[in-house]
């Protein structure tokens, strides 16, 4: 995953909760890389800025720390999972939100049959790939 994530020559990594951080601390270490922690309403001290979004069976908000994230900065997301894409599309734009360049998304697993990837706007990578969905 960190061979993946460099080769969109990030500045910063950001990570979806929490599958995603237990991959990116890793990576964002052996990069020489800070982390952007994406997070659930009200898990984040401080201000905030959120991004709501729907779900196929729901709706659900994303927070990053306001200021964390250099305007213009290559932001990598990392996550382990992408399914029908839902997060991931919100993350992206959680991250544009904040004046983040969205350079790449890397993913340990993908559920093919549920096409995350075809509305996720930026280039990705995944390591495994299933066709079950």
């Amino acid at each position: 995953m960190g061979e993946a994530a460099s080769a969109f020559r990030p500045d910063l990594l950001a990570a979806v909760e929490s599958r995603g951080f237990i991959f990116a601390a890793p990576i964002a270490y052996r990069l020489g890389l800070g982390f952007a922690l994406i997070r659930k309403v009200g898990k984040l001290p401080g201000a905030v800025v959120s991004h709501a979004y729907d779900l196929e069976y729901g709706s659900d908000t994303l927070q990053v720390s306001d200021g964390l994230i250099p305007r213009g900065a290559r932001v990598v997301l990392i996550d382990d999972l992408i399914a029908t894409g839902g997060t991931a599309m919100a993350s992206v734009q959680l991250l544009r939100k904040v004046g983040a360049e969205v350079a790449g998304a890397v993913f340990l697993i993908e559920l093919l049959g549920l096409k995350g990837r075809a509305g996720l706007g930026v280039p990705s990578t995944t390591l495994l790939a299933y066709e079950g969905g």
